[in-house]
């Protein structure tokens, strides 16, 4: 969720601008459900998503209420197999697009909700990291690496900017992509790129 450089050809993410309906993500949960929901195309019922996240189905009818009403997703009627009414939850956006935060520098009170935000990816990412890395069968080395942390500072030219943005956007491609059965590694991934103001040598 949130990626926001895009090659041309990728359908672009669909922004979501209004500080309330923002702020509204702070929230980890609605975070993860949203994640959730895209990685299984955008749409499933509630006891899907708490099969994927681990976590008791009457915990996310909150969450998703909220969510629905914040014009996030859309509560559909349907059937299972058995032919049992059930509800499905589905991304509103665009088919084929990502949810993304638009980021308006000139505007303070779209700038506090997505800093909001970004603090509470960080804190997901943090925990992830705790849990993962306490997990004996985590892997750590070796081109099927899975745990990760890192920090760089570096100078880059446009073109080399422009290059960082379509790797990172590639990479937040194959995490949208749904579950198979030889995609069955379920990866978490946070990232923060900003532009750093060159300080002058202390004297």
């Amino acid at each position: 969720m949130f990626q926001r450089a895009q090659r041309r050809s990728k359908p672009r993410p669909a922004a979501i601008a209004q500080p309330a309906t923002i702020a509204l993500l702070a929230s980890a949960a609605r975070q993860e459900l949203v994640d959730t929901l895209e990685a299984l195309g955008g749409t499933a019922t509630a006891a899907e998503l708490a099969a994927q996240l681990g976590r008791p189905v009457d915990g996310l009818y909150y969450h998703l209420a909220r969510l629905r009403k914040g014009g996030l997703i859309e509560e559909l009627a349907g059937r299972s197999a058995a032919g049992r009414g059930e509800r499905r939850f589905r991304i509103v956006a665009p088919r084929g697009r990502a949810l993304a935060l638009a980021y308006r520098p000139d505007d303070p009170r779209n700038t506090r909700a997505v800093r909001t935000v970004v603090a509470s990816m960080l804190r997901i990412a943090r925990r992830d990291f705790d849990r993962a890395i306490a997990r004996p069968d985590a892997v750590v080395r070796g081109p099927r690496r899975e745990l990760w942390a890192a920090r760089g500072q570096g100078w880059l030219t446009a073109a080399e900017v422009t290059r960082a943005n379509q790797l990172l956007h590639e990479l937040t491609e194959l995490l949208r992509r749904p579950r198979t059965d030889k995609r069955d590694r379920l990866l978490s991934l946070c990232f923060v790129v900003a532009p750093v103001a060159a300080r002058p040598a202390r004297r």
